[in-house]
């Protein structure tokens, strides 16, 4: 039974911050009515390793959000980790169907579930499998048909290929836990690549080729889409936690974690040699012991996240060589998460790939009012999850208490029109004249690799990835992420 008027509710669970968002949805409208990020612990890497830790904050911010609307939340549709997922490959098939019989939407989905539920795991006991998505399909004769062509076609024999995404059954437990101490339970469980994709991305986008990077605070992952279909994904354990603590390293333990966060935020920016007169700036760092007050110089916190940037990157570069599609992304890149308006990120991830690239904010495909950072690329992810759970029109997350009359109906916002190429960031270099600083003198710089960079650096990629790849499990253990 479809419901006229209904809520939908959604967590994000990042390792960096929690949000908690809740639609009110009339039949296609979506209206945001409540969007709150909590400063996320007991998470790495995306994924739950303190579910006391996480469920606390949760539960004050749903008690919050049903104060403020008037309603009881009961269930939420939840995203599922990105790391570690692993892509693997399956068939399904169908037989002695009829010659004459139609293929419909409910066969497809027959078939994906099939694919799904059949998927020979290496080890049932601790393994999931998060989704799947289909390549394309055969009718025995005619093959690499796509989902919308087959769907109609008559034949006796439907055949599959699907891409399947497979990650930790625990870590599905633990969200489990984590929702029941916050005094809810889970709806639907999304493996978001796909979700926040299409928050994100244009359907020209899509359609052409374009390399989604997902930029978190725990790890970072890309997924890959050409012909409307994701193509590839993969993720690495590493973020904008790692710049963080790569700000407290060089500041010698002198500052903690959530002033070196606040710095990042403030001060961070990619490619120092594009800071202009930013570059002269100096940020004093007073001491609360007897210790000299830290200074900092702007353009040397810019080499410190220029190179994190650029590792990151790298290992990214490589993902999407393997995925096959290198060369044809016409779309190019398109960057969200939290740590995606980064200054200067989208230039240079441009200057060292070749490809264009822009920064990826949720769509409007909805409304709100007084919902601050819902339209933030860090607020990309619950809008894939909202999106999502919208389609199913069963789903009801919550109830109107008693008395409370609810919000009135809504106007949609436009669909903007499509932007084909957004401009370089230009942040710092318009930025007005600042007062004169007196000049310091500055650390030791680390070394840098001058030299340019070209696409196609495929050999230097798999020397660096070799060994990134082998510190990764050991680097987690060590709570290092």
């Amino acid at each position: 039974m479809e419901l006229q008027d209904r809520y939908i509710t959604s967590v994000d669970l990042g390792t960096s911050k929690i949000a908690l968002t809740v639609a009110k949805v009339e039949g296609e409208n979506v209206q945001i009515v409540y969007y709150k990020e909590t400063e996320s612990e007991g998470i790495r890497s995306s994924s739950v390793f303190n579910a006391s830790q996480v469920s606390e904050p949760l539960a004050e911010t749903i008690k919050e959000a049903e104060n403020a609307l008037g309603i009881k939340i009961t269930q939420a549709v939840v995203g599922m980790p990105k790391y570690p997922v692993r892509l693997e490959s399956n068939t399904g098939k169908i037989d002695g169907r009829g010659y004459d019989t139609d293929i419909t939407a409910e066969d497809v989905a027959e078939l994906k579930r099939s694919a799904q539920d059949m998927y020979p795991l290496e080890n049932p006991n601790m393994e999931a499998i998060y989704g799947a998505v289909a390549q394309s399909f055969s009718d025995g004769e005619n093959f690499q048909i796509i989902e919308n062509d087959i769907i109609g076609m008559t034949s006796d024999v439907l055949e599959g290929h699907f891409k399947i995404f497979i990650g930790k059954k625990s870590s599905l437990a633990k969200i489990d836990t984590v929702l029941k101490k916050a005094g809810i339970v889970a709806a639907r469980k999304y493996f978001t690549a796909d979700t926040t994709a299409k928050a994100v991305l244009l359907d020209s986008e899509m359609e052409n080729g374009v390399a989604m990077i997902d930029f978190g605070g725990g790890c970072v992952s890309v997924s890959v889409y050409h012909g409307n279909i994701m193509r590839h994904y993969a993720s690495i354990p590493f973020g904008g936690r790692n710049i963080t603590g790569d700000i407290q390293i060089e500041s010698e333990g002198s500052i903690s974690k959530d002033l070196a966060e606040n710095i990042k935020i403030a001060f961070g920016a990619c490619m120092p040699e594009k800071l202009l007169n930013l570059s002269e700036k100096i940020i004093h760092i007073k001491s609360e012991g007897g210790e000299a007050d830290k200074k900092l110089p702007v353009k040397y916190l810019s080499e410190i996240i220029t190179a994190r940037v650029e590792e990151i990157l790298m290992a990214i570069l490589y993902e999407i060589q393997q995925s096959g599609f290198a060369d044809r992304l016409m779309s190019g890149i398109v960057v969200t998460g939290g740590c995606a308006q980064t200054a200067n990120l989208g230039n240079f991830i441009s200057e060292l790939t070749g490809y264009r690239v822009r920064t990826g904010y949720p769509r409007h495909m909805y409304s709100f009012q007084g919902c601050e950072g819902v339209t933030e690329t860090s607020a990309a992810t619950s809008i894939g999850l909202i999106m999502a759970a919208k389609e199913d029109k069963t789903l009801n997350c919550a109830f109107t208490k008693e008395g409370y009359v609810a919000p009135v109906s809504f106007t949609q916002e436009p669909e903007p029109e499509p932007v084909v190429e957004v401009p370089k960031e230009t942040l710092f270099e318009f930025e007005p004249e600042p007062e004169p600083v007196v000049k310091v003198q500055q650390p030791a710089k680390p070394k840098k690799n001058t030299g340019k960079v070209t696409w196609n650096p495929l050999g230097k990629i798999k020397e660096f990835c070799g060994g990134l790849y082998d510190t990764v499990h050991q680097e987690v253990e060590n709570e290092e992420i």
